[in-house]
Protein backbone atom coordinates (compact mmCIF):
# COMPACT_ATOMS: atom_id res chain seq x y z
CA UNK A 1 0.00 0.00 0.00
CA UNK A 2 1.40 3.39 -0.94
CA UNK A 3 1.88 6.10 1.64
CA UNK A 4 -0.48 8.42 -0.23
CA UNK A 5 -3.31 5.94 0.24
CA UNK A 6 -2.65 5.31 3.94
CA UNK A 7 -2.18 8.92 4.98
CA UNK A 8 -5.86 9.87 4.68
CA UNK A 9 -6.80 6.72 6.60
CA UNK A 10 -4.33 7.55 9.33
CA UNK A 11 -5.68 11.10 9.48
CA UNK A 12 -9.25 9.83 9.79
CA UNK A 13 -8.27 7.32 12.44
CA UNK A 14 -9.61 4.38 10.49
CA UNK A 15 -6.33 2.62 10.00
CA UNK A 16 -4.16 1.82 13.02
CA UNK A 17 -0.65 2.95 12.38
CA UNK A 18 1.21 0.95 15.00
CA UNK A 19 1.83 -2.04 12.65
CA UNK A 20 1.95 -0.11 9.36
CA UNK A 21 5.19 -0.42 7.38
CA UNK A 22 5.73 1.78 4.37
CA UNK A 23 8.98 2.43 2.55
CA UNK A 24 10.81 5.54 3.81
CA UNK A 25 7.92 6.81 5.90
CA UNK A 26 8.15 7.69 9.55
CA UNK A 27 5.42 9.01 11.86
CA UNK A 28 6.65 10.38 15.21
CA UNK A 29 4.55 10.99 18.29
CA UNK A 30 1.28 9.94 16.61
CA UNK A 31 1.71 12.39 13.67
CA UNK A 32 -0.23 11.54 10.53
CA UNK A 33 1.98 13.27 8.01
CA UNK A 34 4.28 10.96 5.97
CA UNK A 35 7.42 11.78 4.00
CA UNK A 36 7.98 9.32 1.21
CA UNK A 37 11.58 8.74 0.44
CA UNK A 38 12.22 6.45 -2.52
CA UNK A 39 15.05 4.02 -2.59
CA UNK A 40 15.37 3.43 1.18
CA UNK A 41 14.30 0.32 3.03
CA UNK A 42 10.92 0.26 4.67
CA UNK A 43 10.76 1.54 8.31
CA UNK A 44 7.98 1.15 10.87
CA UNK A 45 5.80 4.16 11.60
CA UNK A 46 6.35 4.89 15.31
CA UNK A 47 3.17 5.97 17.09
CA UNK A 48 1.88 5.87 20.67
CA UNK A 49 -1.44 4.09 20.78
CA UNK A 50 -4.17 5.83 22.75
CA UNK A 51 -6.50 4.10 25.25
CA UNK A 52 -9.34 4.20 22.75
CA UNK A 53 -7.23 2.29 20.26
CA UNK A 54 -5.99 -0.31 22.81
CA UNK A 55 -9.44 -1.23 24.22
CA UNK A 56 -12.12 -2.93 22.17
CA UNK A 57 -15.66 -1.58 21.97
CA UNK A 58 -17.22 -4.16 24.29
CA UNK A 59 -14.88 -3.02 27.11
CA UNK A 60 -16.19 0.54 26.82
CA UNK A 61 -19.74 -0.74 27.04
CA UNK A 62 -18.88 -2.82 30.12
CA UNK A 63 -17.26 0.14 31.90
CA UNK A 64 -20.19 2.41 31.07
CA UNK A 65 -22.69 -0.18 32.27
CA UNK A 66 -20.78 -0.73 35.53
CA UNK A 67 -20.66 3.02 36.12
CA UNK A 68 -24.40 3.32 35.62
CA UNK A 69 -25.03 0.38 37.96
CA UNK A 70 -22.79 1.91 40.63
CA UNK A 71 -24.60 5.23 40.42
CA UNK A 72 -27.98 3.50 40.68
CA UNK A 73 -26.77 1.40 43.64
CA UNK A 74 -25.49 4.46 45.49
CA UNK A 75 -28.68 6.36 44.76
CA UNK A 76 -30.63 3.50 46.38
CA UNK A 77 -28.23 2.65 49.22
CA UNK A 78 -27.75 6.15 50.64
CA UNK A 79 -31.47 6.81 51.35
CA UNK A 80 -31.85 3.25 52.61
CA UNK A 81 -28.93 3.73 55.01
CA UNK A 82 -30.31 7.03 56.21
CA UNK A 83 -33.69 5.42 56.85
CA UNK A 84 -32.06 2.64 58.86
CA UNK A 85 -30.11 5.14 60.94
CA UNK A 86 -33.27 7.16 61.54
CA UNK A 87 -35.19 4.06 62.56
CA UNK A 88 -32.41 3.09 64.96
CA UNK A 89 -32.47 6.52 66.55
CA UNK A 90 -36.24 6.41 66.90
CA UNK A 91 -36.06 2.98 68.52
CA UNK A 92 -33.33 4.13 70.91
CA UNK A 93 -35.33 7.23 71.82
CA UNK A 94 -38.45 5.15 72.44
CA UNK A 95 -36.47 2.68 74.51
CA UNK A 96 -34.88 5.49 76.54
CA UNK A 97 -38.27 7.12 77.09
CA UNK A 98 -39.78 3.81 78.23
CA UNK A 99 -36.82 3.17 80.53
CA UNK A 100 -37.05 6.69 81.94
CA UNK A 101 -40.77 6.27 82.58
CA UNK A 102 -40.13 2.95 84.29
CA UNK A 103 -37.34 4.43 86.43
CA UNK A 104 -39.62 7.31 87.39
CA UNK A 105 -42.33 4.84 88.35
CA UNK A 106 -39.88 2.79 90.41
CA UNK A 107 -38.58 5.93 92.11
CA UNK A 108 -42.12 7.01 92.94
CA UNK A 109 -42.90 3.57 94.37
CA UNK A 110 -39.65 3.63 96.37
CA UNK A 111 -40.47 7.01 97.87
CA UNK A 112 -43.94 5.81 98.73
CA UNK A 113 -42.54 2.67 100.33
CA UNK A 114 -40.04 4.69 102.33
CA UNK A 115 -42.86 6.90 103.61
CA UNK A 116 -44.89 3.86 104.61
CA UNK A 117 -41.93 2.45 106.54
CA UNK A 118 -40.95 5.74 108.13
CA UNK A 119 -44.33 6.51 109.66
CA UNK A 120 -44.58 3.28 111.72
CA UNK A 121 -40.98 3.72 112.83
CA UNK A 122 -41.86 7.02 114.46
CA UNK A 123 -44.62 5.21 116.33
CA UNK A 124 -42.20 2.45 117.36
CA UNK A 125 -39.73 4.99 118.74
CA UNK A 126 -42.44 6.82 120.67
CA UNK A 127 -43.88 3.63 122.16
CA UNK A 128 -40.40 2.39 123.06
CA UNK A 129 -39.82 5.56 125.06
CA UNK A 130 -43.15 5.17 126.84
CA UNK A 131 -42.40 1.52 127.54
CA UNK A 132 -39.06 2.44 129.05
CA UNK A 133 -40.74 4.89 131.43
CA UNK A 134 -43.23 2.22 132.50
CA UNK A 135 -40.44 -0.27 133.08
CA UNK A 136 -38.59 2.19 135.27
CA UNK A 137 -41.79 2.83 137.30
CA UNK A 138 -42.67 -0.87 137.57
CA UNK A 139 -42.22 -2.87 140.81
CA UNK A 140 -39.67 -5.17 139.16
CA UNK A 141 -36.28 -5.75 140.63
CA UNK A 142 -33.46 -3.35 139.96
CA UNK A 143 -31.55 -5.78 137.78
CA UNK A 144 -34.66 -6.73 135.79
CA UNK A 145 -35.57 -3.11 135.24
CA UNK A 146 -32.06 -2.26 134.08
CA UNK A 147 -31.94 -5.21 131.67
CA UNK A 148 -35.34 -4.48 130.15
CA UNK A 149 -34.56 -0.78 129.95
CA UNK A 150 -31.36 -1.48 127.99
CA UNK A 151 -33.24 -3.67 125.53
CA UNK A 152 -35.92 -1.06 125.01
CA UNK A 153 -33.25 1.62 124.55
CA UNK A 154 -31.58 -0.52 121.89
CA UNK A 155 -34.91 -0.97 120.14
CA UNK A 156 -35.63 2.76 120.21
CA UNK A 157 -32.11 3.67 119.09
CA UNK A 158 -32.10 1.30 116.10
CA UNK A 159 -35.60 2.34 115.07
CA UNK A 160 -34.58 6.00 115.24
CA UNK A 161 -31.46 5.28 113.17
CA UNK A 162 -33.54 3.52 110.51
CA UNK A 163 -35.97 6.45 110.52
CA UNK A 164 -33.09 8.89 110.00
CA UNK A 165 -31.80 6.80 107.09
CA UNK A 166 -35.21 6.90 105.46
CA UNK A 167 -35.44 10.64 106.07
CA UNK A 168 -32.08 11.20 104.37
CA UNK A 169 -33.11 8.93 101.50
CA UNK A 170 -36.34 10.83 100.96
CA UNK A 171 -34.47 14.11 101.06
CA UNK A 172 -31.98 12.84 98.47
CA UNK A 173 -34.41 11.02 96.15
CA UNK A 174 -37.32 13.40 96.48
CA UNK A 175 -38.20 16.13 94.06
CA UNK A 176 -36.25 19.26 94.72
CA UNK A 177 -38.17 22.50 94.31
CA UNK A 178 -36.02 25.60 94.41
CA UNK A 179 -37.36 28.83 95.82
CA UNK A 180 -34.79 31.07 94.17
CA UNK A 181 -34.32 34.58 95.38
CA UNK A 182 -31.75 37.35 95.19
CA UNK A 183 -29.78 36.78 98.39
CA UNK A 184 -26.42 37.45 99.97
CA UNK A 185 -24.56 34.25 100.76
CA UNK A 186 -23.00 35.91 103.79
CA UNK A 187 -26.42 35.96 105.46
CA UNK A 188 -27.05 32.24 104.86
CA UNK A 189 -23.55 31.35 106.06
CA UNK A 190 -23.98 33.50 109.17
CA UNK A 191 -27.32 31.90 110.04
CA UNK A 192 -26.02 28.34 109.67
CA UNK A 193 -22.97 29.31 111.75
CA UNK A 194 -25.15 30.54 114.62
CA UNK A 195 -27.22 27.37 114.39
CA UNK A 196 -24.21 25.04 114.31
CA UNK A 197 -22.15 26.80 116.97
CA UNK A 198 -23.52 24.89 120.01
CA UNK A 199 -22.86 21.52 118.36
CA UNK A 200 -19.30 22.51 117.48
CA UNK A 201 -18.66 23.68 121.05
CA UNK A 202 -20.07 20.45 122.45
CA UNK A 203 -17.70 18.45 120.22
CA UNK A 204 -14.71 20.55 121.31
CA UNK A 205 -14.19 22.04 117.87
CA UNK A 206 -12.85 25.55 117.34
CA UNK A 207 -15.15 27.11 114.78
CA UNK A 208 -14.00 30.04 112.61
CA UNK A 209 -16.09 32.02 110.14
CA UNK A 210 -14.56 34.22 107.44
CA UNK A 211 -16.97 36.43 105.51
CA UNK A 212 -16.07 38.63 102.59
CA UNK A 213 -16.38 42.35 103.24
CA UNK A 214 -18.27 42.77 99.93
CA UNK A 215 -21.75 41.35 99.17
CA UNK A 216 -21.80 37.88 97.61
CA UNK A 217 -25.10 38.00 95.73
CA UNK A 218 -26.49 34.84 94.12
CA UNK A 219 -29.86 33.59 92.91
CA UNK A 220 -30.44 30.63 95.21
CA UNK A 221 -32.72 28.98 97.74
CA UNK A 222 -31.21 29.98 101.11
CA UNK A 223 -32.81 27.10 103.02
CA UNK A 224 -31.37 24.48 100.68
CA UNK A 225 -27.96 26.14 100.68
CA UNK A 226 -27.97 26.02 104.48
CA UNK A 227 -28.95 22.34 104.33
CA UNK A 228 -25.97 21.58 102.08
CA UNK A 229 -23.63 23.52 104.39
CA UNK A 230 -25.02 21.74 107.44
CA UNK A 231 -24.25 18.36 105.86
CA UNK A 232 -20.67 19.45 105.17
CA UNK A 233 -20.19 20.82 108.70
CA UNK A 234 -21.56 17.65 110.29
CA UNK A 235 -19.27 15.56 108.11
CA UNK A 236 -16.23 17.57 109.23
CA UNK A 237 -17.10 17.39 112.93
CA UNK A 238 -17.67 13.63 112.73
CA UNK A 239 -14.34 13.21 110.93
CA UNK A 240 -12.51 14.91 113.83
CA UNK A 241 -14.12 12.86 116.62
CA UNK A 242 -11.39 10.21 116.67
CA UNK A 243 -8.45 12.64 116.66
CA UNK A 244 -5.94 12.45 119.54
CA UNK A 245 -6.56 14.76 122.44
CA UNK A 246 -3.39 16.74 121.78
CA UNK A 247 -4.34 17.50 118.20
CA UNK A 248 -6.17 20.75 117.43
CA UNK A 249 -9.71 20.47 116.14
CA UNK A 250 -10.49 23.43 113.93
CA UNK A 251 -13.34 23.94 111.53
CA UNK A 252 -13.25 26.96 109.22
CA UNK A 253 -16.14 28.23 107.10
CA UNK A 254 -15.52 31.02 104.59
CA UNK A 255 -17.53 32.73 101.87
CA UNK A 256 -16.09 35.03 99.22
CA UNK A 257 -16.03 35.88 95.52
CA UNK A 258 -13.58 33.72 93.64
CA UNK A 259 -11.48 35.65 91.11
CA UNK A 260 -9.19 32.80 90.05
CA UNK A 261 -11.34 31.97 87.02
CA UNK A 262 -10.70 35.39 85.51
CA UNK A 263 -7.34 34.13 84.22
CA UNK A 264 -9.09 31.66 81.91
CA UNK A 265 -11.67 34.17 80.78
CA UNK A 266 -14.48 32.55 82.76
CA UNK A 267 -16.98 34.64 84.73
CA UNK A 268 -16.51 35.11 88.43
CA UNK A 269 -18.32 32.88 90.91
CA UNK A 270 -19.22 32.73 94.58
CA UNK A 271 -17.22 30.28 96.66
CA UNK A 272 -17.89 28.66 100.04
CA UNK A 273 -15.10 26.67 101.70
CA UNK A 274 -15.54 24.20 104.56
CA UNK A 275 -12.13 23.21 105.90
CA UNK A 276 -11.20 21.02 108.86
CA UNK A 277 -8.09 19.60 110.53
CA UNK A 278 -9.29 16.01 110.50
CA UNK A 279 -7.53 12.96 109.06
CA UNK A 280 -8.07 14.15 105.49
CA UNK A 281 -9.29 12.30 102.44
CA UNK A 282 -7.24 9.67 100.60
CA UNK A 283 -7.17 9.84 96.82
CA UNK A 284 -9.49 6.86 96.41
CA UNK A 285 -11.95 8.40 98.87
CA UNK A 286 -12.00 11.76 97.05
CA UNK A 287 -13.11 10.05 93.83
CA UNK A 288 -16.14 8.50 95.55
CA UNK A 289 -16.82 11.11 98.24
CA UNK A 290 -20.13 12.28 96.75
CA UNK A 291 -21.52 8.90 95.71
CA UNK A 292 -24.67 7.75 97.53
CA UNK A 293 -24.12 5.25 100.35
CA UNK A 294 -20.34 5.60 100.19
CA UNK A 295 -19.03 6.23 103.68
CA UNK A 296 -15.97 5.45 105.78
CA UNK A 297 -17.61 6.29 109.11
CA UNK A 298 -19.20 3.59 111.28
CA UNK A 299 -22.94 4.11 111.40
CA UNK A 300 -22.95 6.55 108.48
CA UNK A 301 -25.37 6.22 105.60
CA UNK A 302 -23.32 8.01 102.93
CA UNK A 303 -26.12 10.38 101.88
CA UNK A 304 -24.99 13.62 103.48
CA UNK A 305 -22.39 14.58 100.86
CA UNK A 306 -24.51 13.15 98.04
CA UNK A 307 -27.42 15.34 99.11
CA UNK A 308 -25.15 18.39 99.32
CA UNK A 309 -23.92 17.74 95.78
CA UNK A 310 -27.48 17.37 94.49
CA UNK A 311 -28.49 20.68 96.08
CA UNK A 312 -25.47 22.54 94.69
CA UNK A 313 -25.86 21.11 91.18
CA UNK A 314 -29.56 22.03 91.20
CA UNK A 315 -28.40 25.64 91.61
CA UNK A 316 -26.07 25.35 88.62
CA UNK A 317 -22.97 25.15 90.82
CA UNK A 318 -20.36 22.55 91.65
CA UNK A 319 -18.82 20.97 94.72
CA UNK A 320 -15.43 19.31 95.04
CA UNK A 321 -13.32 17.69 97.73
CA UNK A 322 -9.78 19.03 98.16
CA UNK A 323 -6.91 18.77 100.57
CA UNK A 324 -6.94 21.27 103.39
CA UNK A 325 -4.72 24.35 103.49
CA UNK A 326 -4.61 24.96 107.25
CA UNK A 327 -3.61 21.39 108.12
CA UNK A 328 -3.77 17.77 107.06
CA UNK A 329 -7.55 17.69 106.94
CA UNK A 330 -10.09 18.00 104.17
CA UNK A 331 -11.58 20.96 102.35
CA UNK A 332 -14.87 21.10 100.50
CA UNK A 333 -15.50 23.94 98.07
CA UNK A 334 -18.91 24.99 96.78
CA UNK A 335 -19.01 27.32 93.79
CA UNK A 336 -22.18 29.06 92.66
CA UNK A 337 -22.76 31.48 89.78
CA UNK A 338 -23.08 35.07 90.83
CA UNK A 339 -26.37 36.82 90.26
CA UNK A 340 -26.65 39.02 87.22
CA UNK A 341 -26.10 42.75 87.54
CA UNK A 342 -23.90 42.23 90.56
CA UNK A 343 -21.69 45.29 91.10
CA UNK A 344 -18.11 44.21 90.28
CA UNK A 345 -15.29 44.62 92.72
CA UNK A 346 -12.41 46.79 91.66
CA UNK A 347 -9.56 44.52 92.74
CA UNK A 348 -9.51 41.24 94.62
CA UNK A 349 -8.08 41.70 98.09
CA UNK A 350 -7.23 39.19 100.76
CA UNK A 351 -9.24 39.07 103.94
CA UNK A 352 -7.90 41.14 106.76
CA UNK A 353 -8.23 40.09 110.38
CA UNK A 354 -10.92 42.73 110.87
CA UNK A 355 -13.02 41.14 108.12
CA UNK A 356 -12.99 37.72 109.79
CA UNK A 357 -15.63 36.76 112.31
CA UNK A 358 -14.16 34.18 114.63
CA UNK A 359 -16.16 31.88 116.93
CA UNK A 360 -14.30 29.82 119.46
CA UNK A 361 -15.42 27.18 121.88
CA UNK A 362 -14.57 27.86 125.49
Amino acid sequence: MHIQMSTPLLTAGLLPARHLRVPGASVQGGATEAAAVHGVPSQPIATHPSASESLPGWAFLTIALCSVLCIVALAWWIPFRMMRVQRTRVRNAERAAAEGARNAEIASMTRGLAHEIKNPLSTVVLNAQLLREEILDSPLGESDRASMSRRVDTLAREAARLRDILTDFLRYAGRMQLDRRHCDLRDAVGEISDFFMPQAEQAGVRFILHADSHPVIVDADPSLIKQALLNLLLNSVQAMQDLPEDRARTLQLSVHIDHADNRSGQPRCAAIDVEDTGPGLPAETIQHAFEPYHTTKPGGNGLGLATARRIVEAHGGSIEALQAVIGNGARFRITLPLARHTPPRVTPTSLSPSDALEHRSP
